[in-house]
């Protein structure tokens, strides 16, 4: 598997106007809301931290037909064949 840098990958697929957007997941106890607040952990919580570095959401809305959805996924492609 290519080992891809999120940020870059975000960067080209937006030059080709497919918006992305951050995922607001992962390790939720990392997140500003959750400073100062009290919860439990369990563990390190490596998964967590994975989900939050490395994952992104492609925008989609049910009103794109065949051909936006196969520029995006084009487009997609194309970052991992470079």
């Amino acid at each position: 598997i290519n080992s891809v840098n999120k940020i870059k990958f975000i960067l080209k697929v937006g030059d080709k106007k497919i918006g992305t957007r951050l995922l607001f997941a992962g390790n939720l106890t990392k997140q500003p809301a959750y400073k100062n607040k009290n919860f439990k952990i369990s563990g390190n919580l490596p998964n967590t931290d994975y989900v939050m570095n490395n994952t992104f959401w492609v925008g989609v809305f049910p009103g794109l037909g065949e051909e936006e959805l196969s520029f995006i996924a084009k487009n997609i492609k194309n970052c991992f064949d470079k």
